[in-house]
């Protein structure tokens, strides 16, 4: 079983790999600024100094003119102690820069500790959030399934006594109807869950070894239902009689379903879907195809993300069977990816490793 730790998380990883980046950042740049500023007072200090030799310079020229032993002894008396002085103030310089160099490092420290610390605490107070909604959540699940299962079988009661008495037409319909809205319902409550599990890193997900060309053909017939009451063609394109991979049987359902429920949602009656299923190397490629409207090259990367719209006046659903779809794959080691020609169709291709 695969399983990533909330501390693990993806948006948390990429929050910190900032974080960190930002840092560096910074160091670099006040780095860079006091390596100017000492430069610069560097070069005050030594403009300043020149233009005090040079005066003292055409001074001495002055006094050469009419030389004096004392003058001369008290002159390198003169020079010795600017020297020394001047040694003195560049090694006091240095030790000031040196104190201000430690002295920001420290406080440095001390604000990214600082931050750090309230970054945990406000972590920690969100881990409990979000446990606390996904425990509501799984309750509010468990009940709402509950329910759901009773309504699902109240209907199903319906449409079979109504077949079997050959009675009201339209009592089998009502009941068929509420049959379609309860596995509704039971999708998006499924779906939800999926996107708590994926936000807080818990995903799990349990391949095992399996021929994938037979799920595919056992999927076909549930999906061509589907599509066939929109009037819309399914096909199977040929396939390799076994080809066993890596999955999670459950889970390529799941992502099957939302390609082909996405498939129905934008292909026009009279279309076609089609299941393809070929061998690359170490891997296997499952390609859902169809003849509908098409996607923008723009949107084909924005569409696996959460809440993605095509167009914001598009509601036909919450824009979550992409972004579920992705985690999927990925979590089974996977990879998945659109191709698009608009007005002319879209293809959705996912990829599972070899057994």
């Amino acid at each position: 079983m695969h399983r990533k730790p909330a501390s693990e998380s993806p948006h948390r990883s990429s929050t910190d790999d900032s974080l960190r980046k930002e840092r560096a950042k910074s160091d670099d740049e006040v780095e860079r600024r006091n390596d100017r500023a000492a430069n610069m007072a560097d070069a005050v200090v030594e403009r300043a100094r020149d233009e005090a030799d040079e005066v003292l310079r055409v001074a001495r020229d002055v006094e050469q003119r009419s030389p004096n032993p004392a003058q001369a002894q008290a002159r390198g008396v003169a020079d010795a102690t600017i020297r020394h002085q001047r040694a003195d103030a560049d090694e006091k310089l240095a030790d000031e820069r040196r104190e201000r160099t430690r002295a920001l490092a420290a406080l440095f420290a001390l604000e990214r500790e600082l931050t750090d610390h309230h970054l945990l605490a406000e972590r920690t107070r969100a881990d409990v959030a979000l446990k606390n909604r996904d425990d509501f959540l799984g309750m509010v699940a468990h009940d709402l399934r509950g329910f759901m299962g009773e309504i699902a079988l109240r209907a199903a009661l319906v449409v079979r006594a109504s077949s079997e008495a050959r009675g009201d037409a339209r009592m089998r319909d009502l009941g068929e109807g509420i049959q379609r809205s309860t596995a509704g319902m039971k999708r998006l409550v499924g779906d939800l869950l999926d996107i708590a599990a994926i936000e807080a890193g818990r995903l799990q997900v349990q391949p095992a070894a399996d021929d994938l060309a037979r799920v595919l053909r056992d999927a076909a017939e549930p999906f061509r239902a589907a599509a066939g009451t929109k009037g819309i063609a399914f096909e199977l394109d040929d396939a390799p009689g076994t080809v066993f991979a890596l999955f999670d049987h459950d889970r390529v359902i799941q992502v099957l379903g939302n390609l082909v429920g996405n498939a129905i949602k934008f292909t026009p009656s009279g279309g076609r879907i089609t299941f393809s299923l070929r061998e690359r190397g170490d891997e296997v490629q499952i390609a859902v195809a169809d003849t509908g409207v098409g996607i923008a090259a723009d949107k084909l990367e924005r569409i696996f993300e959460g809440y993605a719209q095509l167009s914001p006046s598009d509601r036909r659903g919450l824009g979550l069977g992409l972004y579920i779809a992705r985690s999927l794959v990925e979590a089974q080691r996977g990879r998945i990816w659109a191709t698009s020609v608009p007005g002319a169709g879209s293809e959705f291709t996912f990829t599972l490793p070899r057994a």
